[in-house]
């Protein structure tokens, strides 16, 4: 857990912590929910695991799966992911399978044709991966001596983690471990916002939006298959979504890095939720929060060149180091 003054003067927040789910074994926090289907998964004598994903699932999922010498393989959508991403799954042993369509095209193949070739499933409609991801709220309350924050903010994409976040609140509070229960910000990216518009116009179906588009691709998800688990968690924890822009998300994205932290975009999502729900005056500048970061600052290395390549002090014509040269970095660095 980080506290980080940077981030809490630019949410406008009394304080404000940030739970970096990058420190997982596979730089996200799907390592929570995924440590346990696979372990279901080997329970049954399983040996083929699948997913669809944006990135971050299969990582999580190839790396399990080649530490208990399994095989995993991934339905990859052909663009808007994050090539970093593919290339780990790669390199942890998966078969990658890149299609023309979304992600959730990919979860429909798998719900069909998943049971009848062989493979165990291991997307968030499996059970034990909401189970597994529980543990990241318990690890929280621990952290925090079980002292709550009023608020804590998940960006939103399947939908699995902010489900995972409400049965593991449900959990902590029915058992009297935590002090309060507090209330979810779910936040989401405005080309991926189905989930938040339901909610917005008070809507209890989940209208499905066909062609999402964001630059947080691990939110790049129009069909969420949590949303009704996200919805009961909102509903326990008095929760609110809110949508905010790519641009709102790389803003915040480079306070996150400034302070040393570092996330890949969809987890500034968060940050820039919280900004926007206090501009709004839905949070109070008195309450406290807890922003989670769900994946690392490698995981997304071309949003490191869209923001900082420009930074970088380049010798002209490949000429050698010079007292002039560092002067003329320094004065770049100083301007930043």
């Amino acid at each position: 857990m980080y506290f980080s003054q940077v981030c809490t003067a630019y949410a406008g927040f009394r304080e404000l912590k940030l739970k970096a789910q990058s420190e997982n074994p596979s730089g996200s926090f799907k390592d929570n929910g995924m440590a346990a289907a696979v372990s279901h998964g080997l329970s049954l004598g399983c040996s083929v695991f699948a997913c669809s994903s944006t990135g971050n699932t299969s990582a999580s999922l190839a790396m399990y799966a080649a530490w208990t010498g399994s095989f995993s393989l991934v339905f990859a959508p052909a663009s808007n992911i994050s090539p970093a991403k593919i290339s780990q799954s790669t390199a942890y042993g998966a078969q990658i399978i890149r299609f023309d369509g979304t992600y959730d095209d990919g979860v429909a193949f798998l719900e069909t044709w998943g049971d009848n070739l062989g493979l165990y499933v291991c997307n968030s409609l499996n059970p034990y991966r909401i189970e597994g991801q529980k543990s990241i709220v318990y690890e929280l309350a621990q952290q925090l001596q079980w002292k709550m924050p009023e608020w804590i903010a998940v960006p939103g994409g399947a939908l699995s983690n902010v489900s995972a976040l409400g049965k593991g609140l449900d959990d902590l509070w029915s058992l009297g471990m935590i002090d309060k229960l507090p209330r979810i910000a779910l936040v989401q990216a405005e080309g991926a916002s189905p989930f938040h518009r339901m909610v917005e116009h008070k809507g209890m179906t989940l209208v499905p939006e066909p062609n999402p588009v964001t630059r947080a691709s691990a939110m790049n998800i129009g069909n969420p298959p949590s949303w009704r688990k996200a919805l009961a968690a909102l509903e326990l924890t008095q929760g609110v979504t809110v949508a905010v822009s790519d641009e709102e998300i790389m803003l915040a994205k480079r306070v996150i890095d400034r302070s040393g932290i570092g996330c890949e975009p969809a987890s500034a999502a968060t940050l820039a939720g919280l900004k926007k729900l206090r501009a709004n005056g839905t949070i109070d500048k008195e309450e406290t929060a807890v922003a989670i970061l769900t994946g690392h600052m490698l995981k997304d290395v071309a949003a490191l060149e869209e923001l900082y390549s420009e930074e970088i002090t380049h010798m002209p014509g490949g000429e050698l180091l010079s007292p002039e040269a560092v002067r003329i970095a320094l004065n770049v660095f100083k301007s930043v």
